[in-house]
């Protein structure tokens, strides 16, 4: 492979979800006010836990951080989508292709790090009661924050330097809505090989390990509630894994619908369509889910809001 500088010369084109002019309005009102609604639900949802001296625990930790995680991961594709539908310019330099794709990486891996921790956090305080809070410590709580953050910046960056070395023959167009790392390197003329492989172990790290994590906590949650002897006793433990378990769902549910369309399909318009789900819509409905399933996060958010009321 060769070395070349590649940002003097290339641009691409993001052609997102439709080229109808028509449509352009209705998805640039769509997506505005998809991002108002998560820039603000996660904003009070991470307001609320500070706020809060009764969630000052590791679950609500975990939560804040995802809520972060997902504020992020919205800002690094949506804006530049509307921005792009409200000049009608599709182009995108070569460095900002790049560090949009190497952002939507870093927080993609990060929400499968975190989720991985949090069902390891739902295992220990339902299988492990009483040494809860000595296994659970704020030291470890950071230096799974801490660890997560570190391995998910080593895999953006190591992925999005190897682009680097791609040659890339002209402006070339990509039938999505935001720089994917696979659309750009599929746009590439020389050998993608090693890419290739890179994203490969890169997916069945972050995403395939966790999820296992996930499942296994979850198949010895499911054994510790089960010998639980009151009826009571057993929603009480299952219902405080109902929202962790909603959003692995959502997230990983979409996830996998993506890598499914974009196997059976060979229209990659279609899978940007369903990579809006895990991209866009499950940032948007995790603050919901948190917020309508749990009572503690219900009654911080209206004590969070009355006194912003009252302030106002």
């Amino acid at each position: 492979m060769r070395f070349t500088n590649q940002t003097a010369a290339t641009n691409f084109l993001l052609l997102g979800l439709s080229s109808d002019p028509e449509l352009q309005p209705v998805m640039f009102g769509l997506f505005l006010f998809i991002y108002l609604v998560t820039m603000i639900g996660n904003l009070f949802i991470i307001l609320a836990i500070i706020s809060d001296y009764h969630l000052h625990t590791p679950m609500y930790f975990f939560i804040s951080n995802l809520s972060l995680t997902d504020l992020c991961t919205s800002t690094t594709t949506i804006p530049k989508m509307l921005v792009n539908i409200q000049e009608q310019n599709l182009s995108i330099t070569f460095a900002g292709c790049l560090t949009q794709a190497c952002f939507a990486m870093l927080f993609a891996s990060l929400e499968c790090c975190l989720l991985g921790a949090m069902a390891y956090d739902r295992y220990v305080a339902i299988c492990y009661p009483l040494r809860y809070t000595v296994i659970m410590n704020w030291r470890l709580c950071s230096l799974l924050i801490l660890f997560s953050l570190i391995s998910s910046i080593v895999n953006a960056l190591l992925l999005s330097l190897m682009v680097l070395w791609l040659s890339f023959c002209k402006d070339l167009e990509i039938p999505h809505f935001f720089c994917e790392i696979t659309q750009v390197i599929k746009a590439a003329c020389s050998d993608t090989f090693i890419n290739n492989i890179l994203i490969y172990i890169a997916g069945l790290t972050f995403g395939g390990i966790t999820f296992a994590g996930i499942i296994f906590s979850y198949t010895e949650i499911v054994s510790s509630v089960l010998k639980i002897s009151s009826v009571q006793g057993r929603y009480k433990a299952f219902s405080t894994c109902g929202s962790h378990l909603s959003v692995v769902s959502l997230f990983y549910g979409t996830g996998l619908g993506v890598c499914i369309s974009s196997a059976v399909t060979d229209s990659p318009r279609m899978t940007a369509v369903a990579s809006v789900m895990y991209t866009i819509v499950t940032q948007m409905l995790n603050p919901f889910i948190y917020s309508l399933r749990n009572k503690d996060m219900k009654e911080a958010l209206k004590k969070l809001i009355g006194r912003m009321t009252f302030l106002l």
